[in-house]
This record gives structure tokens, sequence and C-alpha cells, in this order.
């Protein structure tokens, strides 16, 4: 919010007992924390594709369920979060959540426009080659969250290796890795939960109802 500017007081009458009075500053209105939405919209769309990715449900035509809590939960919610964190001034938060909600409208985006126009015997390796770029963030992010407290450092952990091990399934075509990357997605999504509900039951009850480490 821009500061506002001050314009210069008339000159106080003349006289032993003239002084100007210092006005009162109003409080600044609280901002509330964004950070369980932006985790709870991160929880529940990598549950959602997690459950595919780990072939727990076989059906992939069913995985069209994903793309409209991709755009609007896990991409839109939490780019609304990082905008947030953004202004209460944690650089940590604001490029997770911002990142992290731009990865899923681009994989929206990149699902319904773009993998329909690749040759079907390459599709694979482009995914893979975006997957690697997103395990090649997240991994940083890792290194960075060892400053925060255990529940964050083995979120992101736990992603950096889910990245991975989905982008080496689609590069390597071997299933077995993608079902692994899809079970890692579900226990960072679980992880992910679990500091969400930590986070807004101590906000809500002003004390703290579970540990984070």
């Amino acid at each position: 919010m821009p500061s506002s500017t001050l314009t210069p007081a008339a000159p106080a009458p003349a006289g032993p007992t003239s002084a100007q009075a210092a006005s009162p500053q109003a409080p600044a209105p609280r901002v509330a924390n964004p950070g369980p939405l932006g985790l709870a919209a991160f929880a529940l769309t990598t549950f959602v594709l997690s459950l595919f990715n780990s072939g727990l449900i076989a059906d992939t035509a069913l995985s069209a369920v994903v793309l409209p809590l991709a755009l609007f939960y896990g991409g839109l919610a939490q780019f609304v979060a990082g905008a947030m964190e953004f202004r209460r001034g944690n650089t940590f938060a604001t490029t997770a959540f911002v990142s992290y909600g731009a990865f899923w409208m681009s994989f929206a985006g990149y699902v319904k426009f773009v993998v329909p126009t690749l040759p079907a015997g390459q599709a694979h390796i482009a995914t893979g080659w975006f997957l690697i770029a997103w395990f090649v963030f997240t991994a940083y992010m890792a290194v960075a969250a060892l400053k925060l407290d255990l529940a964050h450092r083995l979120l992101f952990t736990v992603l950096a290796l889910t990245f991975l091990f989905l982008a080496l399934g689609d590069l390597t075509r071997v299933a077995a890795l993608g079902h692994l990357g899809g079970f890692l997605g579900l226990l960072c999504a679980g992880i992910a939960w679990y500091v969400s509900f930590a986070v807004v039951a101590e906000e809500t009850w002003g004390r703290k109802v579970l540990p984070l480490g």
C-alpha cells in the first residue's frame, strides 16, 4: 500500500498557547495467514493426480477430473496465497505458492492444449523434461527449507523426489518409476494437508494443536 503524502499544515495562530496536536495513527489492518490455503490447495490437487500416477485408479480417462482442480484450486488459489504472502514479506512462501500455482495452471494448459499436438511417440520426452525442470526448482527450495521446521523440510524433500521419479518414469517409460512417483505424491499431499491443518487450527484456536517439529 503506498504511503500517504503529508501536506504541510497551515501556520498556527500566534500566541504562547498555540500548539499542534499530534493525530493518532490508525493501526494497520491484520492480514490473514494465507499459508493454510496455499497448502490445502496444493495438497488436494496433488492427492487427486497422484491417485492416477500411482496406478490406484487405473482408468486414465477419469484423470480429466484433475484439470479443473489444477486451474482453480491448485493453480488460482495457490497463486492468490502467494500474492498474499508477498504482502506479508515472506519471500520463501511467495516463491513457493506463486511458482506451484503457476505449475498447476501450466500443467492444465499443457495437458489440454499441448500434449494433443505432440508426436504420439515423443510426448513422454517433453513431459519428462517438463518435470525435470520442476525437480530442479523444488530441489533448491528443499535446500532453503532446511531453515524451516521439520514438517516443511519433509514436504519439500518428498516433493522433489516426487518430481524426480515421475520424470524418470516418463523419460524411461518404466511404469514402476512413475507409480513410485505417484505414491510419493500421495505422501507429499498428506504432509501438506497435515501442515495446513496444524497452522489453520493454531490460527483459529490461538494455541498449538499439532507439532511441526
